[in-house]
């Protein structure tokens, strides 16, 4: 039976969970709040984890679509550059190789667009083996599509995956496809996680111990051979030969 120390998949969010881009995140919403006409605090305190013009539009009611959809792009642009301080998050380097040692296949589903992923993710040194970013689905979370999506592509039931993730909206969106959760920051999944170094100990536990081979029986010691009668010396026939001048040999 599946666990959430014994997954059959691992599907991370990357911002916050699998890479530290906290930095560059604060600077690029200050900067757009600046730019937009919003109090920089409240842009910081809207909850994190929903795609970019899910959060334009909360954060500017007064926009329409087209409106939504420019600020958001102008969001993005903040952060495509802004890389300098992005880093694999505590735990993430061993948690991979945990995985990758025990066979599990693992994915990132992010909000940012593909862009960024790859910026962030190039900058933390981390080569997902399958990245679904937002330009690839049609809703975003806290909607379940990047979830289903990630664990039809690496052939696993989502009730058998565990996604890891550290926001309310990522949350609802690994509940909503039906895995199970681990949560970072406080708060609350199937397992709450102080940090990636915690999973990685939970499933290096719960891996089957390394199958160790019988070892060889030794060889019964080989029967020591006879000694060979020794040989008749050689002018012994010689000596018979003349010894009887009668006999002739055969011709």
């Amino acid at each position: 039976m599946r666990s959430y120390s014994n997954p059959a998949a691992v599907l991370f969010d990357m911002d916050g969970t699998l890479v530290d881009s906290d930095g560059a995140v604060v600077r690029a919403w200050a900067a757009w709040a600046a730019e937009y006409g919003v109090d920089p605090q409240v842009a910081l305190a809207d909850p994190h984890g929903n795609p970019a013009p899910t959060t334009v539009a909360m954060l500017r009611p007064d926009l329409d679509a087209p409106g939504v959809a420019a600020a958001a792009a102008r969001q993005l642009e903040f952060q495509y550059e802004d890389v300098a301080d992005v880093v694999a998050a505590t735990g993430a380097t061993r948690l991979l190789a945990v995985l990758e040692r025990s066979s599990i296949p693992w994915a990132v589903v992010t909000s940012a667009d593909d862009r960024l992923a790859k910026a962030r993710l190039d900058a933390a040194g981390i080569v997902p083996p399958l990245l679904l970013t937002f330009d690839d689905v049609d809703r975003g979370k806290p909607d379940p599509e990047g979830y289903v999506k990630a664990a039809a592509a690496l052939g696993v039931d989502p009730a058998d995956c565990l996604v890891v993730e550290d926001s309310g909206p990522g949350l609802a969106a690994g509940r909503a496809a039906g895995a199970m959760t681990a949560a970072l920051r406080g708060l609350e999944g199937d397992v709450s996680l102080r940090d990636l170094d915690e999973l990685a100990d939970l499933i290096e536990r719960s891996a089957p111990p390394a199958e160790h081979a019988e070892p060889a029986e030794p060889a019964e010691p080989a029967e020591p051979a006879e000694p060979a009668e020794p040989a008749e010396p050689a002018d012994s026939i010689e000596s018979e030969s003349r010894a009887e001048p009668g006999r002739r040999h055969g011709g």
